[in-house]
């Protein structure tokens, strides 16, 4: 192969990049996570990172306050909860034009590891590779997804978003990759979307469980609890009832301090960091802090947070 030639070939191949998704509600987080990615890579200019804004694609703006499918039961969509970013997570195949690779994150995902290692590694021709997760229902955890975008043309994300107000989709099933061709996912260690656990093994840290994010303690929950329809079905009668007395958030209480103090430290060693470095001022923590999306102590924390260990 000629030397123009073997140029063409990589040029026509873009870059790896990781996708984080987000809204107005975990933006700081979403910046976090980016400054994290980088921060922790030993080639960090080998890849692009680009946040997706859920504002910025009118089809969830169309859809405020209509009825959608979610595990078999009828919900109102509400472009204000806190995940109502998560259909933006079939997006990367589609803004990429379905070609290379990427690894798309929720905002609440940090990297603690060299997240290359993940971007290069061998697909053994899967489509979609991401870790299970566990609970009373086995599905796919599509909070971290490693993609080989041009075998995901069939990800549509728009129509596909619009079919689950024509009761066509299960929110549950699209987002647990339930509807995707047999023998297209394949498995990711769970170090690499470890589930509120920080060990010497964890690669990329993920504060799933809503209530205890370290930067929202003491804040009133703003996110819809699952319905646990095939875990517990009396509980989403339970559930729908409460909404409708009580509004959707209702009695849902606040959030509460993260159980492992590690995670605290490290989310806030690296909030630290960043206004250190400039990449967030005061001024947009306060502001996030003034909109109840980040905790009201944040800067008081981020005072006394230990330092973080440097970059391997």
């Amino acid at each position: 192969m000629t030397t123009e030639a073997t140029a063409n070939t990589t040029a026509a191949q873009p870059k790896p990049c990781i996708f984080i998704q987000t809204n107005r509600k975990q933006l700081l987080g979403a910046l976090i996570s980016e400054y994290s990615l980088k921060r922790n890579s030993a080639t960090p200019d080998a890849f692009d990172v680009k946040i997706m804004h859920k504002e910025d694609y009118d089809f969830f703006r169309q859809k405020e306050g209509k009825v959608y499918l979610r595990d078999r039961m009828k919900r109102v969509w509400l472009n204000d909860d806190l995940q109502s970013f998560t259909p933006t997570r079939f997006l990367p195949p589609e803004l990429m034009g379905y070609q290379g690779r990427s690894l798309v994150i929720d905002p609440d995902v940090f990297a603690v590891g060299d997240v290359c290692e993940l971007l290069n590694r061998d697909m053994q021709g899967y489509a979609v590779m991401c870790r299970t997760r566990g609970g009373h229902r086995k599905s796919f955890a599509t909070s971290v997804m490693l993609l080989d975008n041009a075998k995901l043309t069939h990800w549509q994300v728009e129509k596909q978003f619009n079919e689950m107000f024509e009761f066509k989709r299960d929110y549950i099933q699209w987002t647990g990759l339930d509807l995707e061709p047999e023998g297209s996912v394949g498995l990711l260690e769970s170090e690499w979307n470890d589930f509120d656990r920080l060990t010497p093994a964890t690669k990329m840290i993920h504060n799933t469980r809503r209530k205890t994010q370290p930067w929202k303690t003491g804040l009133k929950v703003d996110f819809a609890p699952v319905d646990r329809v095939y875990f517990f079905p009396p509980w989403a009668w339970i559930m729908q009832a409460r909404r409708k007395l009580f509004g959707d958030y209702g009695l849902l209480g606040h959030y509460q301090p993260h159980p492992d103090p590690n995670q605290e430290h490290f989310f806030f060693g690296l909030l630290r960091e960043c206004l250190e470095k400039g990449i967030i001022t005061e001024a947009q923590v306060r502001d996030e802090m003034k909109h109840n999306h980040v905790r009201h102590d944040a800067l008081e924390v981020v005072r006394k947070v230990p330092t973080l260990a440097a970059a391997a």
